[in-house]
């Protein structure tokens, strides 16, 4: 441990048949994890009441058409936009029949009224569809409809350099490929095989679409929703392929020097891009929306564990500002915080702390497995899955100290109100007086 102490307590650990890949571990509605390993095993991983105890339960689900000697690639799960309801897996993998190798799409969704939620009844319920490549990354995200409404859709990358869309057909209950470029122009004519990708909506109606490559380039636009239409749009090339790209908000205190004293120092919220690489260091481009990929800032010591495979950006210390998580083929989970200097916009993104697994780390998820309102730590590494949970006396006594915090702020509070409002009477009881004064003439 470096400058902070390590938060997390592990919880558990499960065991998988054989190893997942960076592409392998999802999260299915609140509170459920689905993780896939290489010899076509989907394992669901939730917390359930058991003899009046919460346990964590490891299970095998059964989803159909995925042969027996199926290589799966990614996996990835949303839930529908409102007012459709339903939840959606995506399963990639690659069926090796001997003399040549076919890859496929699996989508499953349940229309069944009731079903819609049931992992076993979605798993039943499949499409299937050969594809015509290689695929890598799946990811969903929500896109701006015509009719003002938004949908969520899947996005899969492949080795024939391009992004392909996959999006809903209502009438036909069921999803189709659609071309790209309709809805992400962004993500057309690229350099190599896209390996990550991410997009950002951000307000105004406009989003941000990144993008990292197996040759080391780095893609970044500025996208306005409706039309859509690319606003700007931005390259970096690196010297190693490109593991992560992820975008971010990171808000920051700044100072107003013509203000009144009680407002100096305000909050500014600007939008970041994490890029990790197989061999260099990480790099955080701050405000982007505005600054491009002009403004780098390098996580020192993120290339000392070989390559950084998975990366996260979350509040792990309660505080409102945002720590960068990354976890390396070399074992270890690093935690970086930026620490402002100056005018507050200035500073640096510092090593607080890191831990040691036993096999090389591959995806990092944040979620409420437990559903206690207290999010757990999922982190998937070559031999399993390990859930970290907050250490429960640390937070206990920063939600006292937080509650003492409050309790002092509405006492103050209070006791500045009572003495405004005494104040006041004050001040106005002579005019009060003066009002309420009568003349009576003399008869």
């Amino acid at each position: 441990m470096l400058g902070e102490s390590y938060p997390f307590v592990e919880d558990s650990f499960s065991r998988f048949p054989s190893q997942s890949n960076i592409y392998g571990l999802c999260q299915a509605g609140e509170q459920e994890l689905l993780a896939a390993t290489l010899k076509g095993k989907v394992v669901s991983f939730r917390y359930q009441d058991l003899q009046h105890k919460i346990r964590p339960v490891a299970k095998e689900v059964q989803f159909t058409y995925i042969p027996v000697d199926a290589e799966i690639v990614s996996i990835d799960a949303f839930n529908k936009s409102p007012p459709k309801r339903g939840l959606v897996v995506g399963i990639t993998f690659i069926k090796d029949s001997g003399d040549k190798a076919t890859p496929f799409l699996n989508i499953y969704c349940d229309y069944e009224p009731g079903s819609e939620f049931n992992l076993e009844s979605i798993a039943q319920s499949c499409l299937n569809l050969e594809l015509q490549f290689t695929p890598f990354h799946l990811y969903h995200t929500e896109v701006q409809c015509d009719d003002g409404g938004r949908e969520t859709v899947f996005l899969l990358s492949g080795h024939d350099q391009r992004i392909h869309l996959y999006k809903e057909n209502a009438s036909l209950h069921q999803f189709e490929e659609q071309p790209v470029e309709r809805l992400f122009p962004e993500l057309q004519q690229l350099p190599s095989n896209v390996l990550w990708f991410d997009v950002l909506s951000i307000p105004g109606g406009r989003r941000l679409s990144a993008f990292g490559c197996q040759n080391g380039c780095v893609g970044l636009a500025l996208v306005k929703q409706t039309g859509p239409e690319v606003l700007k749009s931005w390259r970096v090339q690196f010297d190693s392929p490109v593991s992560v790209v992820l975008l971010f908000p990171l808000s920051c205190q700044t100072s107003l020097f013509n203000q009144p004293v009680r407002d100096k120092r305000v909050e500014m919220e600007g939008y970041n891009l994490l890029v990790t690489s197989t061999i260099e260091m990480a790099v955080v481009y701050r405000d982007v929306q505005e600054r491009g990929l002009s403004h780098s800032m390098c996580l020192s010591e993120s290339d000392q564990w070989d390559a950084v495979l998975c990366a996260l950006v979350i509040d792990l210390d309660f505080d409102g500002q945002k720590e960068v998580l990354l976890g390396t083929y070399g074992q270890e989970l690093l935690c970086y915080k930026f620490l402002a200097t100056g005018n507050g916009q200035d500073g640096d993104f510092q090593l607080l702390w890191r831990r040691s697994f036993k096999s090389p780390l591959l995806s990092i998820i944040y979620l409420d497995l437990t559903g206690d309102g207290l999010k757990e730590l999922a982190v998937l590494t070559l031999k399993g899955l390990h859930i970290l949970q907050h250490s429960l006396t640390c937070t206990a006594n920063l939600v006292m100290e937080r509650l003492a915090q409050r309790v002092s702020a509405l006492t103050a509070g209070s006791e500045l109100e009572s003495a405004e409002a005494q104040d006041t009477e004050e001040k106005d009881a002579p005019a009060y007086k003066e009002e309420c004064t009568v003349h009576i003439p003399s008869h």
